[in-house]
């Protein structure tokens, strides 16, 4: 049997939602918890990735080039950022049918790598909601920092819920 979520409901009205709330858009979620970056992730992560620098497997070599461990490829806080997006996607009052979203794009903005060790706290905003085409395009941006607020890196992704 296949998973159907259940209808959302617009004020007890018995339309179904078909597009996000667009009262969320400057909306920020209060920080998630803390993630632990491991080095067994950098490097599980490179080789998915195809990122075949030593300095993603090999503490001497990251070492070497002044890091303290091993660091991760660019890209590496896009399950992060995406685990963070759940608080939106999933808060019922946002009017977001998961089944009907599409990633559109992502971007990241490093300030400085994310190393092996690293504890890091993802905040996230919903910087813009928009109707394009009879679909809404939802911009979010999670914000990474250490746990002193240094900042690591911001994601921004473009979220597509496709209407009717």
């Amino acid at each position: 049997m296949l998973y159907q979520p259940a209808p959302r409901l617009i004020q007890g009205d018995a339309m179904t939602a078909t597009a996000p709330d667009p009262s969320f858009a400057g909306r920020t979620y209060p920080p998630g918890p803390v993630h632990t970056v491991s080095a067994q992730k950098i490097a599980e992560f490179a080789r998915a990735t195809g990122a075949a620098s030593a300095l993603h497997t090999d503490p001497a070599a990251a070492r070497a080039a002044g890091h303290a461990d091993v660091i991760a490829p660019p890209t590496f806080l896009v399950s992060l950022a995406q685990a963070t997006e759940a608080q939106y996607i999933e808060d019922p009052a946002a009017g977001i049918d998961f089944t009907r979203v599409v990633h559109g794009e992502e971007s990241f903005d490093l300030h400085r790598p994310v190393v092996a060790g690293d504890r890091l706290v993802p905040t996230l905003t919903v910087e813009s909601i928009r109707s394009a085409g009879g679909h809404s395009m939802v911009a979010t941006r999670v914000d990474v920092t250490d746990e002193t607020g240094q900042g690591v890196a911001s994601v921004r992704s473009m979220l597509v819920v496709r209407g009717e």
